[in-house]
């Protein structure tokens, strides 16, 4: 009954990054990227970066309180990557990120894009993350875009045509 609750409170919204609070959730992102993953292997982008004309970003609120964030970057008019899933520690496992996930994927479709694309790691604690993407339909692929081969990524693929 409480993950019902949660998730008809939650608000999914374009972001335009200037917030404290988002800032805050991507440095800690940031943070916890390079302490579990190899500087080589770390492809999270800073604040900087996701403000880009070609990435679209979105933050998951329950009244102001932030939730989680996410972003689609166009890689070409047919395609586009998923970048910066992040749900804030306190409110894992309660469907933050599956709705900021189907943002994602509906805004994708609607674009006309062939294929959303993603990297994420591949140590145990990514687990949960590869877990999800699996649920929505993705599937393992190779090394895409600027990526190349690494022991410490994973790369995934979702057919949307």
């Amino acid at each position: 009954m409480g993950l019902i609750k949660e998730i008809s409170r939650l608000q999914i919204r374009e972001d335009d990054l200037t917030g404290k609070n988002i800032a805050d959730l991507l440095r800690e992102h940031l943070e916890n990227m390079h302490e579990i993953t190899p500087p080589e292997s770390v492809h999270a982008l800073d604040i900087e970066a996701l403000r880009c004309p070609n990435i679209t970003f979105w933050t998951a609120w329950d009244g102001e309180e932030l939730l989680g964030c996410g972003a689609l970057k166009e890689l070409d008019s047919r395609s586009g990557e998923i970048k910066s899933m992040r749900t804030v520690k306190a409110h894992r496992r309660r469907g933050v990120a599956s709705k900021i996930l189907e943002q994602i994927i509906k805004e994708a479709q609607r674009r006309g894009y062939d294929c959303l694309n993603l990297e994420t790691g591949a140590i145990s604690e990514f687990a949960p993350a590869r877990a999800l993407y699996t649920r929505y339909g993705f599937e393992y692929r190779g090394p895409f875009a600027e990526y190349i081969d690494d022991p410490n990524s994973v790369f995934m693929t979702k057919k949307l045509a």
